[in-house]
């Protein structure tokens, strides 16, 4: 009488390299084990089967017509086991054909196309499904399983052990202005000088619309803003159509040559700190370990607050 405990998978695994190798030298190489450990595995499966397996020839095992047919049920029992190991994994987005990334619009210019076209290097038969949206959505997306990984401005100090943050670069936030105005001319913005001016801004969702109002509270006024949009492509078209003034991050230099960026008064300066964001559970997923690699070897490649000539000459 035998129980489920005594057959495992340890053991058939050794039987089948067994039954393919004919050797009990070549089946122990194979296994990376000695030909003693292959040939007590054999012995035990036997016991836990209570019949024979193999006739003894001398040192040799001639397999009987009871091998012949464990063999062809444990290699159907293996094989689907591994194709349930893998379907499991695919669907919890472990080693699956499809990543799932989010990302920030202000990052679409310049870090993104570099980072998505290594990770398509390193891993090509990968799909990705990119979604853009603002700080906070890309948060809940990530915690709900909605997402694989994020690349968003990191605000927590304090090490979360269900995270990964890996940082990236760090980004200036700038007085954003139509090219030729007349504030172009200024070496620095004092924020409290100018609460008559119409501003565009971003919603509260997104982090560049927090430190927006963030800095303006440092200036003690209420800044007097005219349009509030949910994109960044849109706030600095606004901003180059004349229609009002923002901050910015200084790396939205990139999207056109029309909009320029003065540095703030140095109270008022705030930095934002690019991080790509994954579970801890999830890290040694070979799809995240290679959109890690990419976004470290871009993140070393990045100079900190460049200004606008050099990070066109960058991208």
């Amino acid at each position: 009488m035998w129980t489920h405990d005594e057959v495992t998978l340890k053991k058939l695994g050794v039987f089948l390299a067994f039954m393919r190798l004919g050797n009990m030298s070549r089946a122990a190489e194979a296994l990376g084990q000695s030909p003693v450990s292959v040939h007590r595995a054999l012995h035990s499966l036997e016991q836990a089967l209570a019949c024979p397996l193999f006739q003894r020839s001398g040192r040799r095992l001639i397999p009987l017509e009871s091998a012949q047919a464990l063999l062809l049920s444990a290699e159907r029992a293996l094989l689907e086991l591994e194709h349930g190991v893998r379907q499991t994994r695919e669907a919890a987005g472990f080693g699956s054909a499809r990543l799932r990334v989010g990302a920030l619009y202000s990052l679409t210019a310049g870090a993104l196309p570099r980072i998505l076209a290594g990770l398509k290097t390193r891993r090509p038969q990968l799909t990705v499904d990119l979604t853009l949206a603002s700080n906070q959505e890309l948060r809940q997306k990530l915690a709900d399983g909605a997402l694989d990984a994020v690349v968003i401005v990191a605000r927590e100090t304090r090490a979360d052990p269900a995270w990964v943050s890996i940082p990236m670069f760090e980004d200036e936030i700038c007085f954003a202005a139509p090219l030729n105005s007349p504030l172009g001319q200024s070496e620095s913005i004092d924020l409290a000088t100018l609460p008559k001016l119409p501003f565009v801004s971003l919603h509260d969702s997104f982090a560049t619309g927090q430190d927006f109002m963030q800095a303006f509270a440092i200036a003690g006024v209420l800044p007097n803003v005219v349009m509030r949009v949910a994109d960044i492509f849109s706030l600095s078209n606004l901003v180059c159509g004349g229609i009002g003034y923002s901050l910015l991050p200084r790396r939205v230099a990139l999207f056109s040559p029309q909009l320029q960026l003065i540095p703030l008064a140095a109270k008022y300066r705030r930095t934002q700190h690019i991080h790509l964001l994954l579970a801890s559970k999830r890290e040694r997923d070979p799809n995240l370990l290679a959109l890690a690699a990419e976004c470290r070897l871009y993140g070393r490649g990045h100079s900190p607050l460049i200004p606008p000539s050099a990070a066109t000459v960058q991208a």
